[in-house]
């Protein structure tokens, strides 16, 4: 055999997971995440194997889970583990002849059938001698080894007992925890980074602190919000339970091309400009606008935030505006076109003549240090969390070094990619070290759309790509929220905030802004251009706010861990085309609670209609016995219902178009 050849092992271990590429990247999770491993193993012949998996801590404890074949018979087994503390975890898995269930297998066969009844005893006695000698065991274990295989070689006793001995619930126990192996075969090692809960769970808020505050004067001119007054908005967005606030660039914007309301090349003096044209001779991307104060300012909001339990994202968008000091002092950064201007920003058909994009390929070194210095100058003012702004745009082995290191120092940094752009290369952003990303969310509103985008994210896809389901953002308001209404407002934030561990709101969202700018798909007199104070307070007291709504599903989210959860979600179906049926189910193994946590939501995702359907459930996905009814409760209504695997719903659109339904078995020792 050739020297380089990979050996498979005595008993092949095969087709781990979970792993990125064959190893090429670390599996990502976060602290408290219930994730399956799974693992192909199989051996020659009849005889039978156990297969279990060896998980290293970041503290180098080592623990042993056993995994169990899945139904298919597929030589496939599997298990799933809360991952807890953050750190580089590793894992292998181990195979080996499972000796004592083959020797029980077949004795359960031929001994009450007189075959061979005496070979037999023989061969189970020997192997439980054998471990009864074993030294390595604590002495309680091998005193039961030594006394089961003293029965079952006893020729004196009926052979019932002697084949019952073996059956000993003590015994069974001792072998379940250190198992009788021969053959052991030990898989490769692969790594999981676990990240802190924030990483994979947050409820988002975005808003532009120079519109809270902002005053317009009987002129038209305008005097920007600053940080002191987007401080006063903090106890509201607190009190809706969100815990990420996320603001775009603070920086100061140029004037060179600067963009007027609504996209427009006519500006006004006093308009603001959009945040993502970055830099003016006040500063760049290091420089904080002087409109909304000055670093001492800003860290001031912070630590207001972080007292309401708020931790603020700020806008990581590595492109410039023409009066940027990048330009003149770094032209290499640019692409310079053969009329000798350089190329500004677009995104067919919209043009961004006010933003210069980075040219990564003529200064590599230089854009990558401008980059790092940057992202550990705001680390150091506090900031840990960043929404990096269309990451696709730029290459993607830049991000993986950028990544790597800031988490190399500052391992609780957390990146969001604002990644709207083809499946693989967001994907690949996830592989490559960015924690959450944006997704197709928005743009997937019929039930089939829907049953199809949840499954992927808590199956293909869940080991490298977070989504954060935001509901809109400043460039996006889709034609369902255009036109379906206060329910369709409802259902995509009971969606979102239901369907995965983080979600996201733009402001604007909770007083139904739906609007648009005539033949686009954002909201008319957007916020990028312009400043737009909004009257949170009025909107509370005509009852015009969905802030109460919102309230609700962070609650709720806060109260349910299995909300907390990507993976668990599982579709159910309905013989209604617009009634979209999941679960999310969490064993009481992995609550902190000591109890189970289910729940089910019924969507009408139709938001024009009332819509009657039976909903059909596989009530095993959420820990209840096949034909077992058993209660559920409301937590948008309060009502309460006995269910089973069939149950007829009304959903109305128009007043509450969603259940979140908490599972409550009648026998409470099931979940």
């Amino acid at each position: 055999m050739s020297g380089n050849r990979a050996s498979v092992g005595r008993i092949p271990v095969l087709d781990l997971s979970p792993q990125l590429n064959d190893n090429l990247w670390p599996v990502r999770a976060f602290a408290g995440e219930v994730v399956p491993f799974g693992a192909t193993a199989f051996r020659e012949g009849h005889d039978l194997i156990g297969v279990d998996l060896q998980l290293t801590a970041p503290d180098g404890s080592t623990t042993r889970h056993p995994m169990l074949p899945q139904a298919d018979d597929n030589d496939r087994y599997s298990t799933i583990v809360q991952l807890g503390t953050a750190g580089h975890w590793t894992y292998r898995v181990r195979a080996y002849a499972d000796d004592f269930a083959t020797w029980e297998h077949n004795a359960l066969i031929k001994v009450p059938a007189g075959i061979d009844t005496e070979l037999m005893f023989s061969i189970g006695a020997g192997l439980l001698q054998q471990a009864g000698a074993d030294k390595a065991r604590p002495m309680k274990e091998r005193r039961l080894f030594q006394a089961a295989a003293a029965t079952i070689a006893d020729t004196g006793k009926p052979v019932a007992v002697r084949l019952l001995a073996a059956a000993d619930a003590a015994l069974r126990q001792a072998i379940a925890a250190h198992p009788l192996a021969g053959l052991v075969s030990l898989s490769a090692e692969r790594s999981i980074i676990v990240e802190r809960t924030r990483a994979g769970v947050g409820a988002w808020y975005e808003f532009f602190p120079r519109s809270e505050g902002a005053v317009r004067h009987s002129d038209g001119s305008w005097t920007s919000g600053t940080f002191r007054t987007a401080a006063q908005r903090l106890p509201a967005v607190a009190a809706m339970g969100f815990n990420v606030l996320y603001l775009p660039p603070i920086h100061p914007i140029g004037q060179a091309f600067r963009k007027g309301p609504n996209n427009s090349l006519t500006v006004a003096p006093g308009d603001p400009g959009s945040p993502w044209a970055i830099g003016s001779a006040d500063g760049g991307h290091d420089a904080i606008h002087p409109d909304l104060g000055t670093v001492a300012d800003f860290t001031s909001f912070l630590k207001k935030a972080a007292g309401f339990g708020i931790e603020v994202a700020l806008d990581f968008a590595l492109q410039a505006s023409p009066d940027h000091p990048w330009v003149q002092e770094h032209p290499e950064w640019f692409t310079t076109l053969p009329d000798g201007t350089i190329a500004y920003a677009e995104n067919p058909p919209k043009k961004y003549q006010d933003i210069y994009p980075i040219n990564f390929d003529n200064d590599p070194a230089g854009i990558r240090a401008e980059a790092l210095r940057l992202l550990r100058y705001w680390i150091s003012l506090g900031v840990r969390i960043f929404r990096v702004d269309n990451p696709h745009t730029k290459p993607l082995d830049f991000w993986e070094w950028l990544i790597a290191e800031v988490t190399a120092t500052d391992p609780d940094v957390v990146f969001l990619a604002e990644a709207f752009t083809r499946p693989a290369l967001m994907q690949a952003l996830g592989k490559v070290g960015f924690q959450q990303s944006y997704t197709y969310f928005t743009w997937r509103n019929t039930k089939t759309e829907l049953e199809e985008f949840f499954d992927g994210l808590a199956t293909t896809t869940a080991d490298f790509l977070r989504p954060n389901l935001f509901v809109n953002t400043p460039d996006i308001l889709t034609e369902y929220l255009q036109f379906g209404g206060p329910a369709a407002f409802k259902i995509r934030a009971a969606l979102a905030a239901t369907a995965a561990p983080s979600w996201g709101v733009y402001a604007g969202f909770d007083l139904f802004e739906n609007v648009a700018r005539p033949g686009a798909e954002e909201s008319i007199d957007s916020e990028k251009y312009e400043y737009r104070p909004r009257d949170w307070s009025k909107a509370e007291e005509l009852g015009t706010s969905l802030a109460p709504y919102l309230t609700l599903l962070n609650r709720i989210r806060s109260e349910h861990p299995a909300l907390a959860q990507l993976r668990n979600l599982d579709i159910h179906s309905s013989d209604d085309e617009s009634i979209l049926v999941y679960s999310k189910y969490l064993d009481a193994a992995f609550t902190g609670t000591g109890q189970a946590d289910a729940l089910i939501i019924v969507a009408n995702v139709d938001p024009h209609s009332v819509r009657e359907s039976i909903v059909h459930l596989d009530v095993t996905r959420f820990g209840i016995i096949r034909g077992d009814s058993f209660d559920v409760h409301d937590l948008v209504s309060g009502a309460t219902w006995t269910w089973s695997a069939d149950n007829f719903v009304r959903l109305d659109a128009f007043t509450e178009p969603v259940h979140i339904l908490h599972v409550t078995p009648h026998n409470s020792a099931r979940a």
